[in-house]
């Protein structure tokens, strides 16, 4: 089961990228699970607020 956590924000119609908030899809923690088909990958915020994705 899947469930959606993130909220999308809102851009003008002419801004057709999807944004998100690292923040939401953390739950404010520091991890996330991303699955694409059927890999898995890990979103991690360090402490110096950057990003890693890993697999």
């Amino acid at each position: 089961m899947v469930v959606n956590v993130a909220q999308e924000i809102k851009f003008p119609p002419e801004q057709r990228t999807p944004v998100y908030d690292a923040n939401d899809l953390t739950k404010g923690g520091g991890l996330a699970q991303i699955k694409l088909e059927d890999q898995l990958y890990t979103l991690r915020i360090t402490r110096a607020g950057k990003l890693i994705l890993t697999k």
